[in-house]
């Protein structure tokens, strides 16, 4: 299947999925939150909110908010086990057909012409396994769809440092304490550690952070490696010289941009350097996050900052072999 017959797909998906979820105005009522926990629920049945938390994302008290509020609505149940322990299932009562996913799989089948339950998953695995390829998706993912990533090679992960920061370091730009915020599987907190700086990698993601940890220890580097939110970065409550950010601030919303710019500002110092790397709006449209522009850098981190210099670079990728259009961005904390 070429692009123009995955553009026509889409397009056929769309409106027939339109058509069919007319039918279910009950399911369309509900929140993109409610729609995930639900989901989550119809694949994973008789599992207990901490789970639906782990997978999802969400914080426990939203997960269980929402379960609440899908019971109240006839969508969820809870029950109790001998041992005490609730698991959340499928309510009897749901107010529409077998399962969330049905007016999915019947627009799917429909724009396929085909009845066969077997070749509409086929498909499906088919396009997931192309989206996870492609580095594809909705403009914000969740963590959970974060980690997923790492159970193969997401495009972002090279196994080395990008070029743009080993350039920074080959420099002397890279000093003091250094925080790599957004690490991935940590190479350039690695970098650092290499250098002989005290380094420490943050991301929301177990799986990565896991394997950050084993190549630290495989190389015999002594940088450290947690699981924390880039939103909430004085909460660590340390101070960094220097912070390295690879592919992380162009995954925000413009309302988490400004969340993220204030949480970089607890935990640099004045004096205290932030080194960016984005997709650049010279990028032509196709895979990959947003685009940001020279403009909107400066934007962000005009007050309580001095931008001091927004080049343009590569940014390496595994999916192509030219790599995407970058802005290396080298912002001091006033």
């Amino acid at each position: 299947m070429n692009g123009f017959e995955l553009y026509l797909l889409a397009r056929k998906l769309t409106q027939i999925s339109d058509e069919t979820m007319a039918e279910d105005a009950a399911l369309r009522r509900l929140s993109p939150s409610e729609r995930i926990v639900l989901a989550d629920v119809l694949e994973h049945p008789r599992t207990p909110a901490s789970e639906i938390a782990e997978r999802t994302g969400f914080p426990l008290d939203h997960v269980s908010s929402q379960v609440t509020r899908l019971a109240d609505d006839g969508y969820l149940a809870t029950v109790t086990e001998p041992g005490g322990q609730q698991r959340i299932v499928p309510s009897p009562r749901m107010p529409f057909r077998q399962t969330a996913s049905a007016p999915v799989d019947t627009a799917l089948a429909a724009a396929l012409g085909t009845g066969d339950a077997g070749q509409v998953r086929e498909v499906v695995s088919a396009l997931e396994s192309l989206a996870r390829r492609l580095g594809t998706g909705a403009a914000v993912r969740s963590t959970a769809d974060f980690d997923a990533s790492y159970r193969g090679t997401p495009p972002w992960e090279i196994g080395r440092p990008q070029p743009a920061f080993a350039e920074l370091a080959e420099a002397g730009a890279i000093l003091g304490r250094v925080l790599d915020v957004g690490c991935g599987t940590g190479e350039h907190a690695l970098m650092a550690a290499g250098l002989g700086l005290p380094a420490l990698g943050v991301d929301t993601s177990p799986t990565a952070i896991e394997i950050a940890g084993r190549k630290a220890r495989e190389r015999d580097l002594k940088a450290r490696f947690v699981l924390h939110d880039a939103l909430d970065l004085g909460a660590l409550g340390q101070q960094f010289d220097t912070v390295i950010d690879s592919g992380l601030f162009h995954v925000f919303t413009d309302q988490d941009r400004l969340r993220y710019v204030e949480s970089l500002r607890r935990t640099v110092p004045a004096g205290g350097r932030y080194f960016m790397l984005c997709f650049s709006d010279r990028q032509p449209p196709g895979f990959g996050p947003r685009r940001v522009s020279r403009d909107e850098i400066e934007s962000a981190f005009a007050d309580g900052w001095v931008v001091d210099a927004v080049d343009p670079v590569t940014m390496v990728v595994t999916i192509n072999p030219d790599g995407v259009r970058a802005w290396r961005a080298a912002i001091t904390r006033t």
